[in-house]
């Protein structure tokens, strides 16, 4: 089940970013964050488990960013992923936003670009 700005603990979501991203937990608070920064987030839930998650950042017009998508082990190769990119393209859209903007590593081409359906774009990055 998807929640478009769902209710979800900090913890939790730091749990599922470590495990994701590889990391040792630590306490942010991610629904101060995402209150104050994101157009919104996406929630992916098996029972009463959050196994999914993604932030939805925007420039408060027409473009949203895609920042930390995430899915639990568990979960993944299931459609998680691409049910939380789905629910977040909608709600953006639904919202007017006319881009919406995703960066990633080079071994998630294949989810981004193929399952998700989002086309490649030129882009920079330096690191701070």
């Amino acid at each position: 089940m998807y929640r478009w700005r769902g209710e979800f603990d900090s913890a939790a979501v730091e749990a599922l970013h470590a495990e994701g991203f590889g990391h040792e937990p630590g306490s942010r608070d991610w629904r101060g964050q995402v209150g104050r920064h994101s157009l919104g987030w996406v929630c992916a839930w098996s029972r009463s488990e959050l196994v999914g998650f993604v932030n939805v950042a925007w420039d408060g017009a027409g473009h949203a960013f895609l920042v930390d998508t995430v899915v639990a082990r568990s979960a993944r190769r299931r459609g998680v992923g691409t049910g939380l990119v789905s629910v977040a393209t909608r709600e953006a859209s639904a919202a007017g936003c006319e881009w919406l903007h995703v960066d990633f590593a080079d071994d998630l081409s294949d989810f981004y670009l193929t399952a998700c359906g989002l086309r490649p774009t030129a882009g920079g990055l330096v690191a701070l």
